[in-house]
């Protein structure tokens, strides 16, 4: 169950986020969808500094795993708008934005997620050791 309510209020958080977004820098069905590259490419970022990072630490609990990751990040980045841009642009006539969109997706996603892997295991390496916890021996 506390999985379950981690996903749903880090999915509120980022639905609310990407609004934030999408209200900031409005597009039309037939114009460059400048929001969604923008939140899926930092949403890319995130995730890569997640894994390479926070997702190491020991006893790092499962919920704050389900509320950051498939949450808030699964609300914040979504695939289907980038299908429903890309649909909306070639069905316009604007097939050439639409692969150009693509393509920006995709070397910006797959850029943003090595920088936030590589983001990530710096900070992790530049991170005190983990101290034993008050019951344990030195």
């Amino acid at each position: 169950m506390r999985l379950a309510l981690s996903v749903f209020l880090g999915g509120l958080m980022g639905t609310g986020l990407r609004l934030g977004i999408d209200q900031s820098l409005p597009h039309a069905d037939t114009a460059f969808p400048t929001s969604t590259l923008i939140a899926n490419t930092i949403g890319a970022l995130v995730l890569g500094w997640l894994v390479a990072d926070l997702w190491t630490r020991p006893g790092l609990p499962a919920w704050v795993k389900a509320a950051l990751g498939t949450g808030l990040l699964g609300s914040f980045t979504t695939f289907s708008a980038v299908m429903v841009s890309l649909v909306a642009l070639v069905a316009a006539g604007f097939s050439a934005l639409g692969w150009i969109y693509l393509a920006a997706t995709l070397l910006l996603g797959f850029g943003a997620a090595a920088l936030g892997l590589r983001l990530g295991a710096r900070l992790r390496h530049r991170r005190p050791p983990d101290l034993p916890d008050a019951g344990g021996s030195l």
